[in-house]
């Protein structure tokens, strides 16, 4: 019988060779040589952050997620520019089972901290694309800015996003997403919200 792997029901794709993609694809990739600065491209990926930061806002959940990759990470190092998941604290760290999970809690209401639920605004600004060494890939790199009103007040958490997108039949997915908060290094008073 032949092993069917579905990123939904295990973690089978977070294993050391992931770990070392993650690390070598997150490292000095932000190089003028690499950038892409033709319009249409910028803007084709402009758009797509554009779409995911309105689908989070708007909490649709469902849609947000299948822009994603079927083996996809969502990663929030708990350290100034990233670094290594292996050696250093992150906020979070989900694979797809993971997200799908904290959907499920946040459409539910299992997720007690957003009871009730925020309401939040996001900018993104500042997109830049990059090239990789395979075709199919890009980097893209933005700024962001999310307004959070919960019952207790208003927040803002700023930073900047990496995403790497990844073409399958003509689509681009997000296959990795790299929230760097500027003060990832303090308290953060519980981020339940999907950063």
């Amino acid at each position: 019988m032949q092993t069917v792997h579905d990123p939904a029901i295990s973690s089978y794709y977070v294993n050391d060779e992931l770990y070392r993609n993650l690390v070598e694809n997150f490292s000095d990739w932000q190089r003028e040589e690499l950038a892409i600065a033709a319009p249409e491209v910028r803007d084709r990926f402009r758009l797509l952050l554009e779409r995911e930061a309105r689908l989070l806002d708007e909490l649709r959940f469902d849609e947000w997620l299948a822009m994603y990759s079927p083996e996809c990470i969502y990663w929030v190092p708990g350290t100034p520019e990233g670094g290594d998941p292996r050696r250093e604290i992150a906020v979070s760290f989900d694979d797809r089972r993971r997200m799908e999970d904290r959907i499920y809690r946040l459409r539910t209401g299992y997720a007690w901290s957003q009871a009730p639920k925020s309401r939040t605004v996001r900018m993104i600004s500042n997109v830049e694309v990059f090239a990789t060494s395979e075709s199919a890939f890009r980097m893209v790199r933005s700024n962001f800015l999310i307004s959070e009103f919960r019952v207790d007040g208003t927040r803002f958490l700023s930073g900047w996003c990496g995403h790497r997108f990844v073409e399958r039949a003509g689509r681009w997915e997000i296959q990795v997403r790299q929230v760097n908060l500027i003060d990832c290094d303090r308290n953060l008073r519980n981020p339940s919200i999907v950063l």
